[in-house]
């Protein structure tokens, strides 16, 4: 793994345009500079190609969809490819509705994406293998059946993609890696995986051509981070600590930590 992804991404500062679910935006752009990156959140269609050109990469998340969000996500994503700049797509909850399944195709059709950042249920809905599923992930199948449909989807739409679950599956290009860094809290904090996309659209802008090791990157410092948010937990500490320790994990995180703390194999 190339763990320098993130000491370039801090040294960039890349501004990123993050069309987000309206439930985690503010937590989203929080993560963002505490990882060393700078938000921008902009739904305007009418400014959605300027706000993307001036950024370095962009994140489109489905979460909380509306008609005016769609086409600021399809121009956005349009123009991000016009630029040249790295956009990432985050299908939240794609199988609950028709028309969130809907634009997540138009999206996949109109435009590239560099990575695709989904928990298993939306892998499965995107791979067409189920019509519902909800926001929250659940176990869809084994391992090597993640794997697979990653692979499929991956050479489907060329983009990278990270599944996340108790094991992450990073596949791009005939190559896969497994990331089994993390803690149960993480599943219980909303927007831990609206975060993880932003984090990984921000390394993208910074490392642009290698989106695996940037899945990966991303992966093991979000892992990584909740593990240590989780080792400073006090007995009467709750959900908003664990938020704030994982704020100031991911802040204070150095490529020695994720050299001496990622558990990852290579498939």
């Amino acid at each position: 793994m190339d763990f320098s992804v993130l000491g370039r991404m801090r040294a960039q500062n890349p501004r990123i345009h993050y069309i987000c679910n309206h439930v985690t935006s503010l937590d989203c752009a929080n993560l963002l500079l505490a990882a060393g990156a700078s938000p921008i959140m902009a739904e305007e269609p009418e400014e959605a190609a300027e706000i993307t050109a001036g950024c370095g990469g962009l994140a489109v998340n489905l979460g909380t969809p509306n008609r005016q969000k769609a086409r600021a996500c399809r121009i956005s994503a349009e123009t991000a490819n016009r630029t040249g700049k790295p956009a990432v797509l985050d299908p939240v909850g794609v199988g609950a509705s028709a028309f969130r399944i809907r634009l997540a195709g138009e999206l996949l059709t109109a435009a590239h994406f560099a990575a695709i950042r989904c928990n298993q249920a939306e892998l499965w809905t995107l791979c067409r293998e189920v019509t519902f599923a909800g926001v929250d992930s659940s176990p869809m199948g084994s391992l090597e059946e993640v794997i697979r449909h990653a692979e499929r989807l991956s050479q489907k739409t060329g983009a990278a993609l990270l599944v996340t679950g108790e094991t992450d599956v990073i596949h791009w290009q005939g190559r896969t890696l497994l990331v089994r860094n993390g803690h149960p809290m993480m599943s219980r904090l909303t927007g831990s995986g609206c975060m993880l996309t932003g984090l990984l659209a921000a390394l993208l802008a910074a490392s642009p051509q290698n989106p695996l090791e940037c899945c990966a990157a991303a992966s093991a410092v979000m892992g990584l981070a909740g593990e240590m948010a989780f080792a400073r937990m006090g007995p009467r500490d709750g959900m908003g600590s664990y938020k704030t320790y994982l704020f100031d994990a991911v802040t204070n995180l150095t490529e020695d930590d994720l050299k001496g703390g990622t558990r990852y194999e290579i498939r």
